[in-house]
């Protein structure tokens, strides 16, 4: 599949970028991509809720009054659930949310997700970019001439360029990341992704394992 090459202006350079078919052009398999969304989400996860149960509770464990004759239930300690300030019943606990994926089935959600995005006309090749220091004006300039000002956007650099990377910091619509990090989320919460040629042998080195 052949792709215009776009410079930083957002004008053609003549030269077109020839997409692998292998990942660029596949049938989507939208339940891959809906498994590995899912994992990268509960990866987010901390996990750390903790609520103190009658065991950890600071307090007495004399028993509060006689077992018999006072009319009420019976009650053997201050930390009991039933009363204010005691332990919680069946409270959260320390949980490890992440969830096992097999890397081929993460490898066609990648490649799917891609896919989806070249049918949509929404992914864009650019020349490599530098910037000769870190200036979200530049950045912001870049964006428009591609007419992604106000979108999501995604942009895919081959290596690390941290004038880029810093540039784009402060955008909330907008992350650079270099082709090894690009992730199936990623992928599908931008509106547009922006690939840089330099990236383009990364991705299909990666996706054609």
């Amino acid at each position: 599949m052949k792709v215009a090459v776009l410079d930083i202006k957002g004008k053609e350079t003549g030269r077109k970028a020839d997409l692998s078919d292998d990942v660029f052009a596949i049938e989507p398999n939208e339940h891959a991509i809906y498994l590995d969304v899912k994992q990268y989400l509960a990866r987010q996860r901390q996990g750390t809720h903790k609520a103190k149960e009658r065991a950890e509770i600071a307090g007495s464990t004399r028993k509060i009054k006689k077992q018999k004759g006072t009319g009420t239930a019976r009650a053997g300690s201050i930390k009991s659930p039933i009363f204010r300030g005691g332990g919680r019943i069946f409270g959260p606990r320390p949980k490890d949310y992440t969830q096992k994926l097999n890397k081929n089935v993460k490898r066609l959600a990648r490649k799917s997700a891609l896919s989806l995005k070249s049918k949509e006309k929404a992914l864009v090749v650019v020349e490599d970019f530098n910037f000769d220091a870190p200036k979200t004006k530049d950045f912001m300039a870049f964006l428009s001439s591609l007419g992604l000002e106000n979108k999501k956007s995604l942009i895919v650099l081959g290596g690390i360029n941290n004038n880029v990377y810093l540039s784009s910091r402060n955008l909330e619509r907008s992350e650079v990341v270099i082709n090894s990090e690009l992730s199936t989320y990623k992928i599908v919460n931008a509106n547009s992704i922006v690939l840089t040629e330099s990236s383009l042998e990364g991705i299909e080195s990666n996706l054609k394992k």
